[in-house]
């Protein structure tokens, strides 16, 4: 059973760091596991992006899914050195700052929270749209849907103030929901209503033209994908909360992707094969292919079970995902290395949360919501998963450069004589995805300044992370592990002590 009292720790505070600044222990590996599996959530990956890689690159697509994953899969190895060497509140942003130094690890954390504040707002006007449907509101007015996502958000932001006991209960329960939907459903769709051959998931049913399909379809397909296999970080996100976080965290990270991506896989192949009228479905390359697949075949007493199953899929991903961002902005601020510091890092309640960083991310995320439909709104969607390869890509890259510079020692979880190899993997198939996603692809019908969105985001939230990050530079304190006493690497950007990096006064 998971713990929930706030047990004491024998080991000494941080300097500069009193009781009101440290988390309590509240989660264990299967709270972990189950937070990062949440964050991905196999539903949320599998339904957003699904029709466009079956559009893009034909059935095949769903070849880019072991790619993705095993590319992804040397990520979260390398995030699990990390994690285990600094299991602290903020995953990116604390491995960041230690391997890179404190710009680096700045910078990944402001991509990280702009990426996942942004993904709030897309995932409760999501939910908001399903839950409409399920009572046959048909065509709602964009006010109203967006009432409904701010509800949405008000009482999701709520449940995580709250306590880590009715977040694990809420997680626990949606996932449960969302892993029997999806292998039940794909087992039966296999089963009984297989209408295209094993051979299907290899056409790309002409989407390469006159070209390859390899370079041109297979690539928008992976980029896609790309957006499904992300947030396994967060278990190392609340690493401070996690008992044994050295050990626990490391395999909550990569066992969640694991884990996750064989129930999407499994459930896409099921899907494709179950597509009657393939043909005519790549002709239109319109419409939504799954709700038309199981309609077909279940008939429309389909939709409302289907509809629940996906704003079930929905909440528990934004729950995950806000609790991972809210770590990050209270751990940031621990730091002092955001505005407003001296609120944001404060502790409330019985279990001592990060109540006004989790109330912060609902703000924010809300304000988003009131844009959607807007033209501005689409232009930040797409920053959701720049952001994130970003935040991903600081790391390890760091890690790639402290191997070469020969100043990495492992934790409790290490990759042994595999580490260094697979730390560049990591940082090459990072580096080409990033790549790949920023691309800018035009499409008819497409603006140009959606078309390059993510350029658009990304310089114009870089520029204005440079002012903030000017504005509290000289009052960032050293990297807690150093803090902590552990004894800095040599030649290790992050064992530096910034200026203002002294102890200081708790309220600003």
């Amino acid at each position: 059973m998971d713990s929930t009292t706030d047990e004491p720790r024998n080991e000494s505070l941080p300097e500069g760091i009193t009781e009101e600044h440290r988390l309590s222990k509240g989660f264990d590996f299967r709270s972990a596991f189950a937070l990062a599996f949440a964050d991905i959530s196999p539903i949320v990956a599998l339904y957003a992006i699904f029709a466009l890689g079956l559009f893009a690159a034909g059935p095949a697509f769903f070849w880019a899914f072991p790619v993705v994953l095993a590319g992804q899969l040397l990520v979260a190895a390398v995030f699990g050195e990390l994690a285990s060497r600094w299991p602290y509140a903020g995953s990116v942003y604390q491995w960041a700052r230690h391997v890179q130094g404190t710009p680096w690890g700045w910078f990944a954390a402001w991509a990280y929270m702009w990426g996942l504040t942004i993904a709030l707002s897309t995932l409760s006007y999501g939910a908001a749209g399903f839950l409409l449907e399920i009572f046959d509101v048909k065509n709602p007015a964009r006010w109203l849907t967006t009432l409904v996502a701010l509800v949405i958000i008000g009482i999701g932001t709520l449940a995580n103030m709250i306590g880590r006991r009715v977040l694990k209960v809420m997680v626990a329960a949606s996932i449960t929901a969302e892993v029997l939907g999806s292998v039940g459903l794909g087992t039966i769709l296999l089963l009984f209503y297989r209408v295209n051959p094993f051979g299907t998931l290899f056409d790309g049913f002409g989407t390469q033209g006159n070209g390859l399909w390899l370079t041109g379809p297979a690539l928008v397909a992976v980029a896609f994908v790309g957006w499904s296999f992300l947030g396994f970080e967060s278990a190392g996100s609340i690493g401070e909360e996690v008992e044994e976080p050295e050990r626990n965290v490391p395999k909550a990270i990569i066992l969640s992707l694991l884990f996750v991506a064989l129930v999407v896989m499994y459930s896409s192949v099921a899907l494709i094969l179950a597509i009657p009228d393939l043909s005519k479905v790549m002709a239109a390359k319109s419409g939504d292919p799954v709700a038309y697949t199981l309609t077909a075949h279940f008939g429309g007493g389909i939709g409302r079970p289907l509809l629940i199953l996906f704003v079930i899929g929905f909440l528990s991903s934004f729950l995950a995902v806000q609790a991972a961002v809210s770590r990050c902005v209270w751990g940031s601020a621990r730091d002092r290395s955001l505005p407003g510091s001296g609120l944001l890092d404060r502790l409330r309640g019985p279990e001592r949360l990060p109540v006004y960083s989790i109330l912060l991310t609902g703000v924010v995320a809300g304000l988003l919501v009131l844009l959607a439909g807007s033209n501005l709104y689409s232009v930040l969607v797409n920053f959701t998963t720049i952001g994130f390869y970003i935040a991903f890509g600081v790391p390890v890259a760091g890690a790639a450069l402290s191997h070469l510079r020969g100043t990495w020692r492992p934790g409790a979880f290490s990759l042994g004589r595999w580490s260094a190899p697979v730390t560049y993997a990591a940082t090459v198939w990072i580096i080409f995805e990033t790549l790949n996603i920023v691309w800018p692809r035009q499409t008819p019908g497409t603006p140009w300044y959606v078309t390059w969105s993510m350029v658009i985001t990304t310089v114009a939230l870089g520029i204005i992370g440079i002012f903030v990050y000017l504005g509290v530079r000289g009052r960032i304190r050293a990297p807690i592990g150093t803090r902590l006493g552990m004894p800095p690497e040599k030649n290790e950007p992050g064992a530096e002590r910034t200026e203002g990096a002294g102890p200081v006064p708790d309220a600003e």
